[in-house]
């Protein structure tokens, strides 16, 4: 057993004892599921897996699959024509409240169920079976296998989901809806019934760390700025009424689902799920939260917690033909050009006059544009030739 896969399956006995909360309920099919099952799992950069425990099990995607569509809504119409559909704002409310904007009733956010379905509705297709293919196209290539419909899920979520059709019927009162109740409310439940394993989730939230690009298959399934979006309501809303301890404590994005599922986002560095059926009041898994926050607090996951390489890039020194050449390797930021502004100013004072400074970035895996337009600049102000090589 590696390193990795003997972490997580130490995190997860240490929280195999906890036998508070129960399945839920409300859903006949999801009441039935064996409460003992425990899971966790990991995806890094290169796209290997890691898992322990109950790896294999199938439960259905439920509430974590509010992300990834919204993902595909923000991929269909852009940022500004979902935002005016729903909003981006935490409830403080329990998942199933009528959180809805006052005069506008435009529900507070993608990641309660109001918010959910008015993001559902905004996905293309004429027919349920239309829109439902393309909500699996786009998640499959963010788990990196095709995924399926549970249905006995399905029939179990459409024959009880008496709330959730009252919710599509005010939000369509409202003209946030335009298409039907029934092509909205049966797309959004056909969605929450996909099923997933621990280590599918672990890939899809991966790919969210990773700005969208799939390592497990390198493939970009969308672009960086709508899994940045996605990022964000993640932070503050994913775990419902709960979201604000949750960012306090573990500090990651992150999102449920009342199936026991949870997957979390180490932005740049994995991603994490974990599964246990056993929820707490908020409807998030008792098990699973206390696994992702050992782990985050254990590894210094905490999005907040100073990250020295992001502020201070590896810079390195070596001769050259011409003059010295400045290799960077790491992220380059705003605030790490200023080491590396600090090395060209102390070169430029001890070089003789016609000497050549070359700047190779060759292995710096991420410049922000802001950090390169920075560093023309500096270049410019010195008495010396620079070069950059990217």
């Amino acid at each position: 057993m590696d390193s990795i896969t003997a972490l997580l399956s130490g995190a997860i006995e240490e929280v195999r004892p906890l036998s508070g909360g129960a399945p839920a309920s409300y859903i006949p099919e999801l009441a039935d599921v064996d409460p003992e099952h425990l899971a966790l799992a990991a995806v890094g950069p290169r796209g290997r897996v890691w898992s322990a425990g109950d790896d294999d099990v199938e439960f259905t995607i439920q509430s974590m699959s509010k992300p990834f569509v919204l993902a595909l809504a923000l991929v269909e119409h852009g940022l500004d024509a979902v935002m005016a559909k729903v909003g981006a704002e935490p409830s403080g409310e329990p998942f199933n409240a009528i959180s809805l904007e006052a005069g506008t009733g435009r529900p507070a956010n993608p990641m309660i169920n109001a918010g959910a379905i008015a993001t559902t509705s905004l996905i293309g297709g004429d027919t349920i079976e239309a829109r439902t293919a393309r909500i699996i196209d786009l998640l499959s290539g963010f788990a990196g296998r095709e995924l399926r419909v549970d249905e006995a899920v399905y029939a179990s979520e459409s024959a009880t989901g008496d709330r959730n059709r009252a919710l599509a019927h005010l939000l369509k009162s409202y003209d946030v809806i335009d298409a039907s109740v029934d092509l909205a409310v049966e797309s959004y439940f056909r969605q929450c019934s996909l099923l997933v394993t621990v280590r599918d989730l672990a890939a899809m939230a991966a790919t969210l760390a990773f700005g969208g690009f799939n390592p497990t298959t390198k493939v970009q399934v969308v672009e960086e700025r709508v899994a940045r979006d996605v990022l964000s309501i993640m932070a503050s809303c994913g775990m419902y009424d709960f979201s604000g301890e949750w960012l306090l404590r573990v500090g990651l994005p992150a999102k449920s689902g009342v199936s026991g599922g949870l997957l979390a986002v180490a932005p740049s560095q994995f991603g994490v799920a974990a599964f246990s059926p056993r929820l707490d009041r908020h409807g998030n898994s008792v098990r699973a939260v206390a696994v992702v926050e050992g782990l985050s607090d254990q590894l210094g996951m905490h999005l907040l917690e100073p990250h020295e390489s992001i502020a201070v890039p590896v810079v390195a020194v070596h001769p050259g033909e011409t003059g010295p050449v400045v290799r960077l390797s790491g992220e380059l930021g705003y605030a790490g050009a200023e080491r590396v502004f600090a090395v060209l100013r102390e070169l430029a004072t001890g070089l003789p006059a016609g000497s050549t400074v070359t700047l190779d970035a060759r292995e710096v895996a991420r410049a922000h544009p802001g950090a390169m337009a920075a560093l023309q600049t500096e270049f410019d102000g010195l008495p010396l030739g620079f070069v950059i090589e990217q």
